[in-house]
């Protein structure tokens, strides 16, 4: 194992429960913060802290550069920084700095290889340097969500446009992907001066771009086979179904962004798509930063199924104006998120006693034989 990806994993999930601990807050949860302003940095962590780095740490690790290393090292600094209640510019400052290093580590990959999944990927990371930027200079949450929304919906869209290169429909269909992805990043510039306006073409893009990894994606043909295949594919088809009800709320409430419209406007993408598509790859992406097996087992399906049910209830909450139905959705919804963490957790613990019990077989019967 590569033991420099290993505290930096550790500090992405970190940052993930700290997340998850503010969101609590956030719902109204009477449970003791850990710094008395936690809950205002809900989102920078769950963003920057958790997402930010993981992502990061997959790009270095891709890399195979020293230098990649940077971004995750900062972000993760940075959310250390958040969670300790140190003043909150430090931590904006590491991590804005953690993604112009992102922006670097693109740059390397674009002198790679200059394809469209890798140009989307590099868009994805300029725009959370953007979003880092306002945040840092101070601007509202609202004028800031949709930069990191763009971060991780082009991040996780050019991964999934690379691996659909195996069927040859990405190169059949380059223009339609074209036509799909640019309304959303157009919007995102507009939504800057005008909000109304921008956050619908945004929406646009997002319903868009679902319809085209729905239609294009793998997942419509490994969803008929068996095991991990089918458990990722689930994963990613009911990711694709929030895209698409996100950016419909995106398209249908624009900058009316009450409690509630806010809440199915974030949470319908963060939750449901990024969320869906973390439990999708996680079986192929840990073992990748850990150098250590993630066997696939059917209890996986219990943490999927909660997710996607309780962010069922809490978005019904939302429609129908149920603050009890929003905030109970809310706490399923971190439930689901720790019971991925233990069931992953445990997956990893298992491979490595089955692992341990194979190695030392052959020792024991070598002995007994002698």
């Amino acid at each position: 194992m590569n033991y420099r990806r290993l505290p930096l994993l550790a500090l992405s999930i970190f940052a993930l429960l700290a997340g998850l601990w503010a969101g609590l807050l956030r719902l109204g949860w009477s449970v003791p913060p850990i710094e008395d302003n936690l809950y205002i940095i809900h989102g920078p962590l769950m963003v920057c802290g958790f997402l930010g780095t993981l992502i990061s740490l997959e790009r270095a690790v891709a890399l195979g550069t020293t230098f990649g290393y940077a971004a995750p090292v900062l972000s993760a600094t940075g959310a250390l920084a958040l969670i300790s209640g140190r003043s909150e510019p430090i931590g904006a400052a590491l991590i804005n700095f953690a993604s112009l290093c992102l922006i670097g580590d693109f740059a390397a990959i674009l002198r790679r290889q200059t394809a469209l999944f890798t140009v989307t990927m590099a868009f994805g990371a300029v725009a959370w340097f953007i979003g880092n930027f306002l945040w840092l200079a101070g601007a509202p949450m609202t004028g800031v969500f949709f930069w990191w929304t763009a971060f991780l919906v082009l991040t996780i869209v050019g991964e999934r446009l690379e691996l659909s290169r195996l069927t040859g429909m990405a190169d059949r269909n380059r223009l339609s992907f074209t036509l799909s992805v640019a309304p959303f990043i157009v919007g995102l510039f507009v939504a800057h001066k005008l909000p109304a306006l921008g956050l619908r073409l945004a929406g646009f893009g997002m319903v868009a771009l679902a319809l085209w990894l729905t239609r294009y994606d793998l997942a419509r043909r490994t969803v008929k086979q068996k095991g991990l295949t089918r458990f990722i594919a689930v994963n990613l088809l009911t990711g694709y179904f929030w895209l698409g009800l996100g950016g419909a709320a995106w398209l249908w409430f624009g900058d009316n962004l009450t409690t509630f419209h806010y809440d199915i406007i974030l949470h319908a993408v963060f939750v449901g798509f990024v969320l869906s598509m973390i439990f999708a790859h996680a079986p192929i992406i840990f073992p990748s930063v850990l150098q250590r097996p993630l066997p696939y087992r059917r209890a996986f399906y219990a943490h999927v199924a909660l997710l996607h049910a309780s962010l069922a209830q809490r978005i019904g909450g939302d429609l129908w104006g149920s603050y009890l139905a929003y905030r109970w959705g809310g706490l399923l919804n971190v439930v689901a998120v720790v019971m991925f963490v233990a069931n992953t957790a445990r997956a990893v613990a298992l491979s490595r006693s089955v692992a341990s019990g194979q190695a030392a077989t052959p020792i024991a019967a070598h002995r007994s034989s002698g």
